[in-house]
This record gives C-alpha cells, sequence and structure tokens, in this order.
C-alpha cells in the first residue's frame, strides 16, 4: 500500500498486479475517509489475471452544517436533510475539479479514462455521478451507491455527450433511513429519461452495501473493466 500526499488529494492506492491497465476510482462517503472501502478489493473476486490499481481519495476537511458544523472529512457541505433542494454547489464543483485533478494524473501515468471506473458511496456516490456525468471524455463506467444525483437542474446543460452511454451502476438500500429511497428513485428516474444507460439494483438494507450488492458490482465491473 502507498499512501500519496502530493497537491491533489490524498489517497491510498492499492494494484493487483503489476503495470495496471485499469483504474477504480472509489470515493467515500461523509465523514469517513479512504480507508472506507479498502476491504473491498477482495470481496469483488476479480479475475485474479486482472490488473487494476484502486485509488481511494480522502476528503477534504470541512464544516457539515447538519452536524452543527462540526468539521470533518466530505466531499461537500450538506445544509439539510432535502439533500437535494439546497445543495452547496461551491463544495460540489471544488470536489468535482479535485476528483478531475486525480483522473487527469492516471492519464499520466498510461491509464485513459476509458479504462477508469469512477465509483462512490453515499457522498462519494454523488460526486461519481456529478463528475462523470459532466467529463469531457468517456468512462469505462459510473458506480453511484446508496446515493441521489446532485445539482439535477444543471445537468442537461452541463452533460458531456461523450457519457451519455457510459454503463451507471446504482444501488440502493429499500431500508435507507439517510439518503431516502425515494430520493434516489427520483434520481434513477431522471437518468433514464434523459437517456442514460442505467443498471439498478436494490437490496433490503439500511445506509450501507451487503453481500448480494457486492456480488453484483463484481459482475458488472467484469462487463465494463475487465
Amino acid at each position: 500500500m502507498t499512501i500519496a500526499h502530493t497537491d491533489l488529494l490524498s489517497t491510498i492506492e492499492l494494484e493487483n498486479g503489476d503495470d495496471p491497465t485499469h483504474t477504480i476510482l472509489w470515493l467515500h462517503g461523509l465523514g469517513a475517509d479512504g480507508n472506507d472501502f479498502v476491504p473491498i478489493i477482495d470481496e469483488l473476486e476479480l479475475p485474479s489475471a486482472s490488473r487494476i490499481r484502486f485509488i481511494f481519495p480522502h476528503a477534504p476537511m470541512r464544516p457539515v452544517s447538519i452536524n452543527n458544523g462540526f468539521v470533518m472529512r466530505a466531499w461537500y457541505d450538506v445544509l439539510n436533510l432535502n439533500f437535494n433542494q439546497l445543495e452547496d454547489e461551491d463544495g460540489l464543483r471544488d470536489s468535482q475539479r479535485a476528483i478531475e485533478a486525480l483522473l487527469e494524473r492516471e492519464r499520466q501515468r498510461g491509464i485513459t479514462p476509458e479504462r477508469i471506473v469512477l465509483a462512490g458511496f453515499s457522498q462519494g456516490g454523488a460526486m461519481a455521478l456529478q463528475t462523470g456525468l459532466r467529463y469531457p471524455e468517456r468512462l469505462a463506467g459510473i458506480m453511484a451507491l446508496s446515493c441521489y444525483l446532485p445539482l439535477q437542474q444543471t445537468l442537461a446543460a452541463e452533460a458531456h455527450h461523450v457519457n451519455s452511454a457510459t454503463s451507471i451502476f446504482m444501488a440502493h438500500g429499500s431500508q435507507d433511513p439517510i439518503v431516502p429511497m425515494t430520493l434516489a428513485a427520483a434520481s434513477r428516474r431522471q437518468l433514464l429519461e434523459s437517456g442514460y444507460a442505467v443498471e439498478w439494483h436494490e437490496y433490503p438494507m439500511a445506509h450501507t452495501v451487503c453481500v448480494e450488492e457486492m456480488a453484483d458490482i463484481s459482475a458488472w465491473l467484469k462487463r465494463v473493466l475487465i
């Protein structure tokens, strides 16, 4: 494991083979950090011959309004529990630029966007959608877990056509008390109506991941990445 400390976001990086040919950039949720999803690598059971670089960035530290201004790792501020009604647009766009910088570093290291999956959970999933749908080069796929579509009113004007056919894996828990299923379903509906290729999964779980979900993610990754 190497932990990179540069002008870019600090990250945890793991490679399952020499000279990686693909990258999975995985964004954590509110209050967590890059360590949160490191254990998923083995659970994905990807082919032994795959050579993938896993990048788990740490979100910046910032005060979060719904937590009484407590400073924690967050991709953007959460102003109230109606996530998509009053949004921290500046924070969303700042983090979008930071994630785009990590994608550009992968290009410089020889991994082009069409061999990169942009993934995330909760706030990280929202950022995967925010960044991936606007990214000016085709990505291998976008994974959005237990999240919603941010800045939905600006998507039509800002979306880049090169990712209009990119596979989007969305998954949500039917018992999620944090990001309501109704909000996730509305996001899915908007994406489908906009012509995106959404693969939707729901599970009888709360705001977390489950074994069945990991199996579905693994199958999807093998289709879009390997």
